[in-house]
């Protein structure tokens, strides 16, 4: 290895330690943004979750406020009713109020006194069967600890969820938009539960009623009368019967005595528990409202068609409406995808830096090594040039000096004396036409000057003037010309200087096959097809390829048998692919080799 060689190897290495080094610190980069990526995007889903977990549950809990209102409502209306005309108040309440189903009145046994059990209506039987043994066996006013139990929803909902929580206030701040509506929906439903008046009985019930809810009346001498405050003791009754849940209200007087019921319209309570849900969502968070068989009667927002998936869950309380719940859904594809798709743009582009400054590298090598064999081909070529030089002009100095000298007194031998000038003259000749025609075509500057040849006569006129040479190199010359005239247009002197390099090959490397084939044949496409073939040892096939390039022998030491520069076959293709036609080397049967000048 040279020292050039080992300079380039040392730079190749130095800038791939430093591309690694950047992909790995690139790499590393990207493990840690990934890392954070992944933290933040789950945090945002544990932050996303907790608020819609707590919209949720704000959610159940304006629910419960609904029914809750719905409930106080209703056994307002029923401990303000009039004692007089009782049934004729609850039949009109009944047929009035959508949120009445049936009314009933019991003894505090639970015996029901209505509805009938002689009406024949099936609203009285199916009430009768349904919760006449239930009422009978297990009065729920008889429950120990039925006072708590009934306590106002109001404070059963604060202690059940507490605003402290973060979310919740972040639940209600996003809400807010829906705080209008929902008070709206509550108002109206909290007068129509408490609606009495269009049902009352005329006259004495109107008044006794207009005087209970003003706490006081007038006597007729116009003296104010206070009229005690009637306390009742209230309850609701939540049960599934018959597969369907139904809620019963009832009252009673402290101290006993007669108790009094209502069992709320489900179908008139449901259509508005629509309004406790949100109305302005984001774009992949949805809520339902699900009764105890996990049916959706409400919905907003996305909710997906398999109702069991969900991403929180809350049950409402047990005491209103057992087994329903608010189930909270998200949609959204997770997070964390967005990090492995950094990850991988990341290691993309990474991988792409990687390979750029590998890549430039390499180009960078590899025109430091051709640029290292063109030096060494041009110091080559310099001593291979330098060398044909020195022969020649050796010769022709030795011999003009003996004739100058006059040391060679006979007459033959001075003949040979000026004959071997002549040859070396010519040989000089030729390099130098090959090293001037080299120049122009590297620097494109060689011109060609067309013009209509005969083409078998200039060939053979070009082999009877070197025919001598030939055979001196112990060639027998074989000529295949056609008799007719080929005419072809080209540049007369570049033809002849590309034979001449041929023929000056088989001289050099082929003498000992005894024999030069110059044929002429014309191409079947138009134009003309020359070729020079020999019985020499040929080429050798890892350099049948490169014979054509610049510079290129098969044997490039100073000590060659064969001398030469490495130009004649170059410049010979390179004349060929001027003149539009092609040189080509094919290997001849029997051996030797045959070169092939395609002209158009």
């Amino acid at each position: 290895m040279t020292a050039t060689s080992r300079r380039i190897f040392l730079y190749w290495l130095v800038l791939l330690v430093s591309a690694l080094c950047i992909g790995g610190g690139a790499l590393m980069l990207l493990r840690r943004e990934e890392t954070r990526l992944a933290a933040q995007a789950s945090t945002t889903e544990a932050s996303r979750r907790a608020a819609v977990e707590a919209r949720a549950r704000l959610v159940a809990e304006n629910v419960e406020l609904f029914v809750g209102d719905v409930e106080a409502g209703l056994l307002d209306t029923l401990a303000e009713s009039p004692a007089e005309e009782l049934d004729g108040f609850l039949d009109r309440w009944e047929q009035g109020n959508p949120l009445v189903r049936a009314t009933f009145r019991c003894t505090s046994e639970g015996q029901l006194e209505r509805p009938a059990g002689s009406l024949s209506s099936d609203d009285a039987r199916g009430f009768r069967r349904r919760f006449a043994a239930i009422l009978t066996e297990h009065p729920p006013w008889k429950a120990k600890g039925m006072e708590a139990a009934s306590a106002p929803l109001q404070e059963v909902n604060a202690q059940a969820s507490p605003l402290a929580d973060s979310s919740m206030y972040e639940a209600r701040r996003q809400v807010s938009s829906n705080v209008a509506n929902l008070q709206s929906a509550r108002k109206q439903t909290q007068s129509l539960a408490k609606s009495k008046l269009a049902y009352a009985a005329p006259s004495a019930a109107r008044r006794e009623d207009s005087a209970f809810e003003a706490g006081a009346g007038k006597s007729d001498k116009g003296s104010d009368v206070v009229r005690p405050v009637v306390e009742y003791r209230r309850g609701w009754l939540p049960m599934l019967v018959d597969g369907r849940l139904h809620l019963l209200g009832w009252i009673q007087r402290n101290g006993g005595g007669e108790v009094r019921g209502v069992e709320v319209e489900m179908a008139a309570l449901v259509s508005r528990l629509g309004g406790a849900l949100p109305t302005e969502l984001a774009v992949d968070e949805g809520y339902a409202l699900r009764d105890d068989k996990v049916r959706i009667l409400h919905q907003t927002g996305r909710v997906p068609e398999i109702a069991g998936v969900s991403a929180t869950r809350v049950p409402l309380s047990a005491a209103l409406l057992p087994g329903w719940d608010v189930a909270a859904y998200l949609t959204y594809a997770p997070a964390r995808s967005s990090g492995a798709g950094f990850m991988l743009v990341g290691l993309l582009l990474t991988g792409i830096l990687v390979t750029a400054i590998l890549a430039g590298g390499s180009l960078l090598l590899f025109q430091a090594r051709r640029s290292e064999a063109d030096a060494a081909q041009k110091t080559s070529f310099v001593a291979n040039v330098s060398h044909e030089f020195k022969t020649p002009l050796t010769t022709i100095r030795l011999y003009a000096e003996l004739l100058e000298q006059g040391r060679v007194p006979d007459t033959g031998k001075r003949n040979e004396y000026l004959k071997a000038i002549g040859r070396e003259t010519q040989r000089l000749a030729r390099l130098v036409n090959n090293v001037l025609d080299f120049s122009r075509l590297e620097q494109g500057r060689k011109k060609y000057k067309y013009e209509q040849i005969d083409l078998s006569a200039a060939v053979a006129q070009l082999l009877d003037l070197h025919g001598p040479r030939i055979a001196e190199a112990g060639l027998e010359l074989k000529r295949e010309l056609p008799v007719q005239p080929m005419l072809v247009v080209t540049d007369r002197d570049a033809v002849e200087q590309i034979v001449l390099n041929l023929l000056d090959n088989a001289c050099k490397y082929a003498a000992s096959g005894g024999e030069v084939v110059i044929a002429l044949t014309a191409r079947a496409g138009g134009g003309a097809e020359l070729c020079v073939c020999d019985r020499g040892p040929g080429v050798p096939p890892e350099h049948r390829e490169r014979i054509f390039e610049k510079f290129h022998r098969v044997d490039d030491t100073l000590t060659a048998e064969k001398g030469g520069a490495g130009l004649g076959l170059s410049i010979a293709r390179q004349l060929a692919r001027g003149l539009g036609g092609e040189l080509r080397h094919v290997v001849r049967l029997g051996g030797g080799a045959t070169f092939v000048l395609e002209l158009p």
